[in-house]
């Protein structure tokens, strides 16, 4: 025969029954090498679209062709493939393809047989016979024969032209078209003097990642990353304001914006080490499912996740998720937090004696339908600290020059996510902060923030998403200097002297498994907590191309 039936019913059975054509002799040709087609296995349903094996007529007990199979198996100790004893189920009827799988297990037994030298044991009228039955199924099989070739062919030029054995690349491109309106440019005291002057924006991002894995459980991540789309906080005068996939002025420079190796450390426990670009939002459950993307989930930076995630922001470090079981994961992370700033040496940076972040999450899930988040974080920041990755009030974030220099932060929240049905996500965050400064006079303040999500999936169309987000960025709850209040003053000053809101809403529309279209608008009531600012709109369309 042109090739032997060798044990290729552990890859699929369509590329086993195709292999059964020819009509030479057998006797002179069993040891013809046969190329490997073990690596078709993923690629071999779409042998399905040929004439199915089950349209054939079954081979009955009745039939010569099962009893000679029969007695080939009792002879030479052949065994079937799939069957837990090894033999046929039973005196019943075979499908085509379960007779050829014996088929070819005694043609495997046969080879064998004359591989080891023992050719005398298999008898002429076997080899007779085993002919004869690959002549009555040689129509059938040279059907699917021709689907296998081509096949073989198409995964030869996959391999030869493959980017890497080891490595992936995807990629993420993301066009953005929006506009902020606004009578005037929010301040965060006082009245607003100067007119907002904002124009509409069509901007990009693009994200390029290999993803490696050297064992299969873990995964070197290298991103490439370039974008031009402005925050709109430089025309409305507030962060509140700012898209979740801002990228700053940056012209589309290409930077390695991330690289980290994850790995696993035992069954139960996952390591991650950030060399750039760290985010705890991409190490650990944030309870945001829906939003939590900058690609496809809220279009506001707020709207994404809890603030108390943007502690780590583009930091260095590493995370620890321990899963003891399914209802429970415990994650901890450590991080030198700010751009190359552990890779520094001078006095200020590094590793340890830079900005830096300790974390740690209890995720409790006590039902399918219920995820919960109890969080905390330390945070050392030296130079005008950032309390909160640049969302809510400017002076939340760094309380002006009261906390400049160096300063800290304790951190708490707790999230939320609750699935009633597999359509409908409800989630919500609450943080409480207290921070205070380290060097001159001594100055504390508290901070609070909140912030509630729905989500419904399949909404008019499969596939499409329709989601809400309400809350408040972090505000200034309460502040001291020298051991006296001065919240009061700051709100004759026209700090947080009122109470801001956060209204989004958006909708995702998924054109194709990878393009996806998200309209949406963002409102801030009385941006700044200052509630002489006019309110602030931005509408945006963003879409998100995946490769």
């Amino acid at each position: 025969m042109k090739k032997a039936f060798w044990n290729i019913l552990k890859v699929s059975p369509a590329i086993a029954l195709s292999l059964l054509t020819g009509n030479s002799a057998f006797a002179g040709q069993v040891n013809e090498q046969v190329t490997s087609v073990a690596q078709l296995s993923q690629e071999s349903n779409s042998l399905g679209q040929v004439t199915s094996v089950s349209q054939f007529s079954d081979v009955q007990p009745t039939d010569w062709a099962f009893q000679a199979l029969q007695s080939l198996f009792e002879r030479y100790s052949c065994g079937v493939s799939g069957y837990p004893n090894g033999t046929f189920r039973g005196n019943r009827a075979l499908s085509r393809y379960e007779f050829a799988a014996g088929l070819n297990s005694c043609l495997d037994r046969v080879n064998e047989l004359i591989a080891t030298a023992t050719a005398e044991m298999v008898s002429k009228e076997d080899l007779a016979t085993l002919q004869r039955l690959q002549e009555e199924y040689s129509t059938e099989l040279a059907t699917l024969r021709g689907q296998v070739d081509a096949l073989e062919a198409r995964t030869g030029e996959l391999e030869a032209n493959q980017f890497s054995t080891t490595t992936k690349l995807s990629g993420e491109a993301i066009f953005s078209l929006s506009q902020s309106f606004g009578d005037k440019v929010a301040v965060a005291s006082g009245s607003p003097t100067r007119d907002a002057d904002s124009n509409a924006t069509f901007s990009d991002r693009v994200r390029l990642t290999l993803n490696s894995s050297f064992t299969g459980k873990d995964q070197l991540q290298t991103r490439l990353n370039a974008g031009n789309i402005v925050g709109n906080n430089s025309t409305t005068g507030t962060n509140m304001s700012r898209l979740g996939y801002d990228t700053g002025a940056t012209g589309n420079a290409v930077t390695v914006d991330k690289v980290n190796y994850a790995f696993n450390l035992g069954q139960k426990i996952r390591v991650k080490i950030d060399a750039v670009g760290g985010e705890l939002n991409e190490n650990v459950n944030v309870f945001n499912p829906d939003f939590r993307s900058s690609g496809s989930g809220a279009l506001s930076r707020y709207g994404r996740f809890s603030p108390i995630y943007r502690q780590a922001n583009d930091g260095a470090g590493v995370t620890v998720n321990v899963t003891p079981s399914d209802k429970f994961v415990l994650s901890a992370a450590y991080f030198a937090t700010g751009r190359n700033s552990a890779a520094n040496p001078a006095s200020g940076s590094g590793l340890f004696d830079g900005s830096n972040t300790i974390f740690g999450q209890l995720a409790f899930k006590p039902n399918k339908a219920i995820n919960i988040g109890l969080t905390y974080a330390h945070s050392y920041q030296r130079g005008v600290a950032n309390f909160f990755g640049s969302t809510g009030s400017a002076l939340a974030n760094s309380l002006g020059t009261v906390a400049a220099d160096r300063s800290e932060s304790n951190n708490y929240g707790i999230q939320v996510s609750v699935q009633p049905t597999p359509k409908i996500t409800l989630g919500g965050w609450a943080g409480y902060t207290t921070a205070s400064s380290l060097v001159g006079t001594p100055s504390s303040a508290e901070m609070f923030y909140w912030a509630g999500t729905l989500g419904l999936k399949d909404f008019l169309r499969e596939g499409n998403t329709l989601g809400f987000i309400f809350g408040q960025s972090p505000k200034v709850t309460g502040a001291t200097e020298g051991g006296r209040s001065i919240l009061n003053d700051l709100k004759t000053q026209g700090f947080e002297a009122g109470d801001s809101y956060h209204i989004e809403g958006l909708y995702k529309m998924k054109l194709s498994d990878n393009i996806l279209i998200t309209p949406g608008v963002l409102v801030i009531l009385n941006p700044e907590h200052n509630d002489k600012n006019a309110n602030e709109l931005v509408g945006t369309l963003r879409t998100t191309f995946t490769f």
